[in-house]
């Protein structure tokens, strides 16, 4: 095997350093790192700091020189502090009995002294290639769990579409710009107001990548703890703290070999940031509770609607991170910026939850499209879906659903007309009376946040508001 073709980690426990130095001389020949050590009792320490594919393991030490009994000891100990390592005993005095109880306590094979170097090789090779079967059980294990926990939530928020829709020139730019960097494992930063669709893009990148065959796994940031960042993220070690029953793998673990989403990123405080930026830096994890390295390959997209630059120049953002995570970026506009997508989307909407509620199929008249493309969607695409569901879910058998089948909110549709009037003069009410429903629009109809915004007290403001029928 040559140099540049070397893996796996092995780790030989042997009292006798002369065993060791030809271990030594023949496995680093083929293998990555081989670590010898004499003292069994070090082994807890070993293991806690390094993950090794091939334990070889004597079977008597000093205190014992016969028997094995000291041997069996470690071996249980090994299996109880990784189950899943692959241990190869070696022994001067061995016979049929104790290798058949090697193999049933555990071991995975079972090598005499002298061995025959081909023989060592050989035997070394299939336990390495069980040691790489072992951990993608593991990993297709952890993935299986987090991905039955992701469908679970998806289900439960009522899930992004898959379709990235939208025919506007700014969406074609967007389309064309997620073509050329899906082709790429650069890192992306999507930014856009709330229900602009950051994940469905982050989703569309995915599909159209080369990693689309493995996963994606979203990560909203701003619903994690600090407590349970690091467990979450990077994964734990059974025992790390009270409620750790088992190893587990974090979300960039699973993520491994596919795409990592992170939304909400811009609620990271700044100790998470530092800790997110050490991992993106190094490629690597480290569970809680361990300090081992393990390696990491995935494409990462990062999300959020804060105002990230401002949030560096306040101090409140890491610029390393940012530069870390922005090599490029997307910005999803409003729906407001793009209504002419309004009706291909709405459309979309109907198909989708008339086949979800079991429906009659749907679309909409003329005039219900005219009330849907002149409404300021504050929500952005994630309130049109909803507003299309409510309105599949509360028609009955009408093929066509008219204005009255789409409830949309009152102060946000007055506001919208009026501000849409041209100021043909300078009415003072006019003029006060626009102002008033344009700060409770803009505060979600909150009395103390508008009147603060308007310069009035909240009595003033509940004056004007019955003067203009508000």
């Amino acid at each position: 095997m040559k140099n540049d073709e070397k893996y796996g980690k092995i780790l030989a426990i042997d009292d006798n350093e002369d065993v060791l130095l030809s271990l030594r001389l023949l496995l680093k020949q083929h293998y990555a790192l081989v670590h010898c050590e004499t003292k069994p009792e070090a082994i807890p320490t070993l293991l806690r700091n390094e993950r090794y594919d091939v334990i070889l393991l004597d079977m008597n030490f000093t205190k014992d020189v016969s028997s094995g009994e000291e041997g069996f000891h470690w071996l249980g100990r090994i299996l109880e502090l990784d189950p899943s390592a692959v241990v190869v005993m070696i022994t001067a005095y061995g016979d049929m009995d104790t290798a058949i109880r090697a193999i049933k306590q555990g071991a995975t094979d079972f090598v005499l002294k002298p061995w025959e170097n081909e023989k060592l090789l050989a035997t070394i090779s299939s336990a390495m290639n069980l040691s790489g079967t072992k951990r993608e059980v593991e990993t297709l294990k952890s993935q299986k769990t987090a991905l039955r926990s992701a469908l679970s939530a998806m289900a439960d928020k009522n899930a992004p579409a898959h379709d990235f829709i939208g025919q506007s020139e700014v969406m074609q730019t967007i389309n064309t710009l997620l073509d050329k960097v899906a082709k790429t494992d650069a890192t992306v930063l999507i930014l856009g107001e709330n229900g602009t669709g950051k994940e469905v893009a982050a989703r569309e990148l995915h599909r159209r990548s080369a990693r689309s065959g493995e996963v994606f796994i979203s990560v909203d940031m701003g619903a994690i703890s600090e407590t349970l960042f690091e467990s979450e993220l990077f994964g734990h070690t059974k025992g790390a703290f009270t409620d750790a029953k088992e190893d587990r793998a974090g979300r960039f673990e699973i993520a491994s070999g596919g795409t990592l989403f992170l939304d909400e990123i811009g609620n990271l405080s700044l100790p998470l940031q530092a800790k997110l930026l050490t991992v993106l830096q190094n490629r690597t994890v480290t569970r809680v509770g361990s300090n081992k390295h393990v390696p990491i390959d995935i494409r990462l997209v990062c999300a959020t609607n804060m105002p990230l630059y401002e949030m560096v120049e306040k101090k409140q953002f890491r610029q390393d991170l940012l530069y870390r995570m922005n090599t490029v970026e997307i910005n999803l506009p409003p729906l407001r910026k793009r209504s002419e997508d309004i009706p291909l989307l709405a459309e979309h909407f109907l198909r989708q939850y008339c086949a979800k509620y079991r429906k009659p199929v749907k679309s909409l008249s003329q005039s219900a499209l005219k009330k849907l493309t002149s409404y300021p969607w504050r929500g952005n695409v994630r309130e049109l879906q909803h507003t299309l569901e409510r309105a599949v879910i509360m028609s009955d058998d009408e093929k066509v659903l008219q204005p009255s089948s789409i409830a949309l909110s009152a102060v946000e549709a007055n506001n919208d007309n009026v501000s849409n009037l041209a100021i043909e003069n300078f009415n003072l009410e006019d003029l006060e009376k626009l102002a008033v429903r344009k700060a409770l629009s803009k505060h979600s109809g909150n009395v103390s946040h508008a009147a603060e915004e308007l310069g009035l007290t909240r009595a003033a403001l509940y004056r004007r508001m019955e003067k203009y029928g508000l």
